[in-house]
């Protein structure tokens, strides 16, 4: 019988079995920095050995644990003091001054990321994200959550059984620099849940603020257990893979896109966790042969306003009306632009360079990138595989254009190609519409403009995540993850008396 061993040392040049089909060589640094308690996951979908040194697992561990205490005692709060919770987190970031205190620390963690090179779109802390996080917020305090519903009886003679809804448990986040996340992920709370926080070194100062000043003490206020919102001490990616790793999460939530959330999601399901994980984001946009060139152009610049996991990355346009709708394409191109006061980069698929002018091509613009102000030029070719290809641009709009020789063709394109997220149609036809939802595999599907895929927005709730596709599809659930859908079902037998 095979007795298990810690490991304290590694060899360089030793190998690990990956997957069970794949070997990794460990690097000389890796040997040199591993340390006794260290811990190592082999990751198949990156070809990598992550480390994970026993300080950053400690740090993951006590927050879990945090978190898994909290939840313990959950089941003795009742729903007011959850709406309680909410209407005085709500209404603490509605106060000027505290708000304010918020509003200094993030502005040096935006001066920080941007000196760093780093993406400040969504790390910003401004006026329309404060008012998203507190409609949120308010939006949970009448709602009801799946804590307690009897959904289904199934009646026998002299007793039943009964279907009902409860508390899942502690749910795990992992996200860069976005801090409204934590306002979002707070509604797990409405349904019993607790919440444990990893967050990248943009955000980390910001959201320590939210917690602070708005979270901590309306926590107190209302009489729920501090921990229920607990965040992980680190700004390490390998205090992230750690607390993926901590079996006692009930879910695992990955906001971000591509390989970090890849990695995460391989920690988490090797650990047995249900995950949540949006992958690579982008939406795709499609027009029909009778689009109207004016509803393609205002579709185009409606999703194009600021750079989210929703916003319009690659279209689809028929090679027999390219003379008509490439004029719209670049019409509302140049005013999404022009709204931002910058240039726009389009990205054209080989084959189709012929439909648009030749001086994009030629021609260099300033394209605002999140180093700085970069000459290029307007317009590049790329191949087909790179369509689905997700640009994280800053100022600059940036989308990819390809013609097809019909809309079969571009669903093709889409199912093969893209992260299967967002599939949005400019046509007249209800009938191409509903062809079009049923050969798509996407599970966000629409009718122009793209960026309604948005849970606060299109479902007036909330989201905690958005799923694509690029995994395969979600069992049991939409794409849009809320806190009234992070639940499990408890079965309870009664006799009649």
């Amino acid at each position: 019988m095979s007795v298990l061993k810690p490991l304290t040392q590694l060899t360089p040049g030793s190998h690990l079995l990956v997957g069970g089909r794949h070997v990794i060589e460990i690097s000389e640094e890796l040997a040199t920095n591993f340390r006794p308690g260290d811990s190592l996951f082999a990751s198949e979908s990156i070809g990598q050995v992550l480390h994970i040194p026993l300080v950053e697992r400690e740090k993951a561990e006590h927050a879990v644990g945090t978190a898994h205490a909290a939840f313990g005692q959950m089941s003795g709060v009742n729903d007011s003091q959850i709406s309680a919770f909410f209407k005085d987190f709500a209404d603490r970031l509605a106060d000027d001054d505290l708000w304010t205190k918020i509003r200094r620390v993030n502005e040096e963690d935006v001066i920080s990321a941007h000196e760093r090179g780093r993406s400040t779109t969504r790390l910003a802390a401004t006026d329309s994200l404060r008012s998203n996080m507190i409609d949120g917020l308010r939006g949970w305090v009448h709602e009801t959550s799946q804590r307690g519903r009897v959904i289904e009886r199934v009646q026998h003679a002299g007793w039943s059984a009964e279907l009902i809804g409860s508390e899942l448990g502690v749910v795990g986040f992992v996200f860069e620099g976005r801090p409204n996340v934590v306002a979002d992920a707070t509604g797990v709370l409405r349904g019993g849940n607790t919440v444990v926080f990893r967050i990248g070194r943009d955000a980390l100062n910001t959201a320590k603020a939210m917690l602070q000043f708005g979270v901590e003490p309306a926590l107190a206020e209302a009489g729920l257990p501090l921990g229920a919102v607990s965040v992980v001490d680190s700004a390490s990616h390998a205090a992230g893979w750690a607390m993926f790793s901590d079996k006692r999460l009930s879910l695992a939530v990955a906001r971000g896109s591509g390989e970090a959330v890849d990695t995460l999601g391989s920690l988490a399901q090797s650990a047995g966790i249900p995950v949540s994980l949006h992958g690579t984001g982008g939406a795709w946009l499609f027009a029909g042969d009778d689009a109207e060139p004016a509803q393609l152009a205002q579709a185009v610049f409606d999703s194009l306003d600021r750079k989210v996991c929703n916003t319009l990355n690659t279209c689809c346009l028929p090679r027999r009306q390219a003379d008509r709708l490439v004029p719209a394409l670049l019409d509302g191109l140049a005013r999404a632009a022009t709204r931002r006061g910058a240039a726009f980069k389009l990205h054209v698929g080989r084959g189709s360079e012929s439909a648009f002018p030749a001086a994009l091509f030629s021609s260099d613009v300033q394209i605002s990138r999140a180093a700085g102000l970069v000459s290029e030029p307007q317009a590049a070719l790329i191949s087909e595989a790179d369509l689905g290809r997700e640009w994280e641009w800053e100022g600059s709009p940036e989308v990819s254009v390809t013609l097809v020789d019909d809309l079969a063709h571009g669903v093709h394109l889409f199912n093969r190609y893209s992260p299967q997220f967002v599939a949005c149609l400019v046509s007249p036809h209800p009938g191409e519409h509903d062809a079009f939802f049923k050969s798509v595999n996407a599970p966000f599907v629409g009718d122009g403009f793209t960026r309604w895929v948005d849970g606060q927005f299109a479902l007036k709730r909330p989201e905690l995540g958005l799923s694509n596709w690029q995994h395969g599809r979600l069992f049991g659930r939409g794409g849009v993850l809320s806190g009234d859908s992070v639940f499990t079902v408890r079965t309870r037998v009664q006799r009649s008396r």
